[in-house]
């Protein structure tokens, strides 16, 4: 059972903010959604499908998502996968060429603040 933050989050779209992933968990409260608080600095809103290719380009910049880190129960990421970003590393990897593909039900509203609707929808699941 996901345990919410907010009962009230919304996604992108305007509805019910939906969980992104359990397997791996991920968002950063760890409960499967890419819900937001005041102590999430980076802005973990965006779930993105990993590909190779962002996975790389995550790596390149500073963030080696693929590498498990078993001390903080952190298995690696691998292409498929469904991770809730930070809303700037998306559009980093946007901007870069590199952005995987996301998926609107599970992207919570926040992401509007960094990237505009037509965007996310243009590069949607």
């Amino acid at each position: 059972m996901i345990q919410r933050y907010d009962a009230d989050a919304r996604n992108v779209l305007g509805t019910e903010l939906k969980s992104c992933s359990l397997d791996p968990v991920t968002g950063f409260f760890r409960n499967g959604c890419c819900e937001t608080g005041p102590h999430d600095t980076g802005l973990h809103t965006v779930c993105a499908v990993m590909t190779a290719e962002f996975l790389a380009f995550s790596k390149r910049v500073g963030n080696d998502l693929s590498t498990p880190v078993p001390e903080y129960g952190f298995p690696g990421l691998k292409p498929g996968d469904r991770w809730c970003l930070c809303a700037p590393r998306w559009k980093e990897a946007l901007d870069a060429g590199a952005a995987p593909q996301l998926v609107l039900e599970a992207t919570h509203e926040e992401t509007l603040a960094i990237v505009p609707l037509g965007v996310l929808k243009d590069h949607a699941v």
